[in-house]
């Protein structure tokens, strides 16, 4: 099955490559903004914090970056109809 990365052009060897690739085609803003976000999610999904207060934290940092999260749906979506098929 060929991937939509792979009829954009898009290396999905390396997720590197793949995150360098949809920075430069604007579905996420930055790098640094994609990083942070999926370590508050990894944190939330997968860790159990003892203190209320950290996953509380993490929640509101969710909330606060939620327009951040909704235009990387937003622009993964207009790339897709870019090139489907």
């Amino acid at each position: 099955m060929i991937s939509l990365l792979e009829i954009a052009g898009i290396n999905n060897n390396k997720m590197s490559e793949v995150l360098y690739n949809i920075e430069k085609e604007n579905i996420i803003d930055s790098l640094d903004s994609w990083i942070e976000l999926r370590e508050v999610r990894n944190e939330l999904e997968h860790d159990y914090p003892e203190k209320l207060s950290v996953a509380l934290q993490d929640l509101k940092y969710c909330i606060d970056n939620f327009h951040k999260i909704e235009s990387y749906y937003i622009n993964s979506v207009e790339f897709f109809e870019k090139y489907k098929i």
